[in-house]
Formats: C-alpha cells, structure tokens, sequence
C-alpha cells in the first residue's frame, strides 16, 4: 500500500469519529461559562481519549488530564521506534475546544451538522482543530507502516486555545519535565494560504483586548427629550475609539502596539504577494470593497506584523426590528487588539487602559475591564534539515514546492513553550485555506489537505529521526 492510499484508508475510517467530535457544541470556555455543568469539553475529551487509546501504538501511554474548574488536557506519549532515539523528542500540538456558532449557516449545513459536500468537511471545529490529534496519531502509524523511525512524542491537545490558552500555563507546569530536552516542535493549528502546497508558518500575532464600558445616564430616556442636551453613549464610543485607532486607515495609534517589522520577514512576505493571488482571495468580500493595505505585500504585512483593532461585540443596542425612540445612555463593546509577534501584550494592555480611561469625553463615566490576552511568536530560522524535509514533504505529497509567511492568528502556545524550549526548532502548519472560514459560518475541512498535511507530518518526523541518529 502507498503512502497516499494508507493515509487515505485511515482517514476515511477515522471520519465518522471526527464527525461525532464536529456534533458537539464544546465551545471554549470564554464562550461558554458554565462548560462544566454542561460537559461538552468533557464529551470531545472523553471521545479523542478513547479514539486515541484504540489505536495500539506500540507503548503509547493515553492519559486525560482533569481536574475541577481546569479545562481536560489529553497527552499522549508514544515512545521511540528504536532505543538510541529515546532520548529525544518531538512535541505535537493541537486543541480541542471551539468557537461558538457565529450564525447564519448557508442552507443545509450548521456548526453541529457534519456534512460531506465533495472534499469538504462541513461544521464547526473540525479544521480549528479536531482533526489535530488524529492527524497526529495517523502519522506516527503512518511512519511505522513503511518501516519508517520516529524520536519519541509528546502529544498535547488542550482545551482552552479559543479562550487565549487560559489553562495551558497550567497544565505546561507539572508537564514541563516531560517535555524538556523537546528539539522539535510540531503545531497543527494554523493556515495554509493556498490549497497547492504545504505552508509553513514564521510567525503569529499576540493579542489583547477587554470590555469598554460608557455611561451617560442612570436610565434611558426618550431620544426626543435627550438627543441633543446630553450626549450619547454611541458618540463617546466614536470618539474613544478613534484615541486608539485611526478610522481613516486603521492604524493603530498605541505606541506598545508597534513594532519594527524584522527585514526578512519584509522580504518573506514579498516573495508570498509577488508568487501567489492577492490573499484577500481567502474571505468573500462584496466586489466594493477595498483591501486596507496598498498590495498584496501591505496586505500580508498588516495582517501578520502590524496590529489591527477590531469590536467583537456590543451591550446596550437593541436589535434594528426592536429599536424605539431611546437615547442610548450605557454601552459596552467588547475590543480585540491583535499584536504582532514581538509586541508586549502587558504593556500594550496598560497603555490601552490608559488611554481609554484618562480624561473621559463629555465627563461620561468611562471603565475599561482587560479580557484575554497572550504573547504572539516569530519562528527561528530552519535548520537545514528542516528546511528541506518540509520542502520535500510538500514536492511529495503536493507536486509543488513549500511555501511561508506569517499568519494573522494567535496560539499562546507557540509563545509560552518557545520561551521555555530555546533549542528547538518549530514547525507550525495547518489546513485553514481560502474560504475555510474558520470561526465563521460554513467552516469546513479540506479533506485532500489533511490527507496531505498528515503525510507531511509523517516525513517530517522520519527525517528528524535520521538526522537524530
């Protein structure tokens, strides 16, 4: 049997679990408050525990991590293909937990409903990132089918990614000892720019945010008595707003917010914008609509090294069908500040309270509430090995030459464990291409990608063990 067609057979057999894992709402803890009582982690916890046991590696050790008010943490340990690679170690990671549904859905599909159409896997999770530890596991399976060797590994699938990792420092405390001496570090959580190669990952925002609240008045009064004398909650927001962020181009205006973009990673991003379409073809914008940067290179470089604010949700407006003749006299939106990977969350959390805080407009009462935040991370260089492993991986399984850049996203992980693992080198590649709409309605699953993003994985981890003997 072929690399491509074991892969294959193992993935369609392992469809219906991920499908099951699709139908759970297990959204993340930030989303979902009472996610305890309600047991939905602990469903998709429960499931990967039980898929990933069934799967007899040869010594592998499946242990579920759960303890009271901490989100599961299932780790899987495989040990090494033969005894002179005991001693070193990879590290693969994903997650399990999910967005919530971000309505609506087109028809016939649903953030709960998996359904095949083609090659799509359709519902919420299973490309953000359910089909990590499966990916995983197929690979390490993969590589001893055709006599391959494998260092020893660590896998790690959290439950807390989407809620900014709030649980991981945790669970890397008493987990650290397993990990140290780890010169290799697989990450499944990330996108691919094009369907036509394998795409690796240089680098991953950091970001911070909070709740801004206004209050003008102790009630709502009549917007035919108030408009005018008072003024609103919505007009203090325009102008707050506009002391972090220019409305006319975007910037953003925090000083901590900005950072010298490194000249390689200005280069990289050329090479990406000059070899491939413009990537705002990954959304479905209306045919009006204007990209914020210049280019192709602007447009990579402002959503991978410059940050961008966006308001992520709103207390105090009324829905349009339910909106009467009321002044607006208390709101609250909450902020998401994305960062780029060298930037200080701290203290560009501090000087966001600053500034939003100091010297309210109008004399409105104004508080700012700091909500999750978490670090971004900018990759080492390749090693020469990993260079050519990953390039060669994707001429494999792709017929096309890998590719990089950096990605608009966050993985707190990457910045926790990378501070704490100086020597390793970091692989971040993922299956969220063009149109996949992760987080969004209609977010699916490229299934010929994750068939080839599991063999990459596979003749990675066969070239690190060569290179380890």
């Amino acid at each position: 049997m072929t690399i491509a067609s074991y892969i294959e057979h193992r993935w369609e057999e392992t469809l219906p679990v991920l499908s099951e894992y699709i139908s759970i709402p297990a959204r993340s803890p930030m989303f979902d408050a009472a996610w305890e009582t309600n047991g939905h982690l602990r469903r998709v916890a429960h499931l990967l525990r039980d898929w990933s046991a069934a799967q007899n590696l040869p010594g592998a050790s499946v242990e579920l991590i759960e303890r009271p008010g901490i989100t599961p943490m299932l780790v899987i340990e495989v040990p090494a293909t033969h005894a002179e690679l005991a001693e070193r170690t990879v590290v693969v990671y994903g997650h399990m937990d999910k967005q919530p549904e971000m309505l609506p859905w087109s028809p016939g599909l649903g953030p709960w409903e998996p359904v095949v159409r083609g090659d799509r896997l359709y519902g919420r999770g299973g490309a953000d990132d359910g089909y990590s530890v499966f990916a995983a596991l197929i690979a390490l399976a993969e590589v001893r089918e055709r006599g391959g060797r494998h260092a020893r590994c660590m896998v790690l699938i959290e439950a807390s990614e989407e809620s900014s990792s709030l649980d991981l420092g945790t669970h890397l405390e008493s987990l650290m000892p397993r990990l140290r001496g780890a010169d290799l570090v697989i990450t499944l959580d990330s996108f691919c720019e094009t369907y036509d190669r394998l795409w690796t990952t240089t680098s991953t925002r950091g970001m911070c945010g909070g709740v801004l609240s206004i209050d003008v008045c102790a009630d709502d009064p009549h917007s035919g008595r108030a408009s005018g004398v008072l003024p609103s909650a919505a007009r203090a927001l325009r102008v707050l707003l506009d002391r972090i962020e220019s409305s006319s181009d975007g910037r953003v205006l925090l000083e901590s917010a900005n950072v010298a973009i490194p000249d390689n990673r200005v280069r990289e991003a050329a090479i990406a914008a000059d070899s491939f379409p413009r990537l705002a073809s990954s959304f479905r914008p209306e045919p009006t609509v204007v990209p914020t940067g210049a280019s192709a290179h602007d447009d990579l470089l402002n959503g991978t090294w410059r940050p961008a604010l966006e308001v992520i949700g709103a207390d105090g407006w009324p829905a349009v069908a339910d909106a009467g003749n009321v002044f607006r006299s208390r709101l609250a939106v909450k902020l998401s500040l994305r960062l780029p990977p060298t930037a200080d969350p701290d203290a560009v959390a501090d000087e966001m309270r600053a500034t939003l805080e100091t010297d309210p407009p109008f004399g409105v009462r104004v508080s700012f509430r700091h909500g999750a935040r978490g670090p971004g991370w900018e990759s080492p260089a390749f090693s020469p090995w990993l260079a050519e492993a990953a390039d060669e991986a994707s001429r494999r399984h792709w017929g096309a030459p890998s590719a990089s850049c950096g990605v608009g996203g966050s993985i707190p992980f990457m910045g926790m464990l990378g501070s704490q693992l100086n020597d390793a080198q970091f692989l971040l590649i993922g299956v969220l291409g063009p149109e996949s709409n992760a987080h969004g309605p209609d977010e699916f699953l490229h299934l010929p990608t994750v068939r080839r993003v599991t063999g990459a994985v596979a003749d990675v981890l066969i070239a690190h063990a060569e290179r380890s003997s």
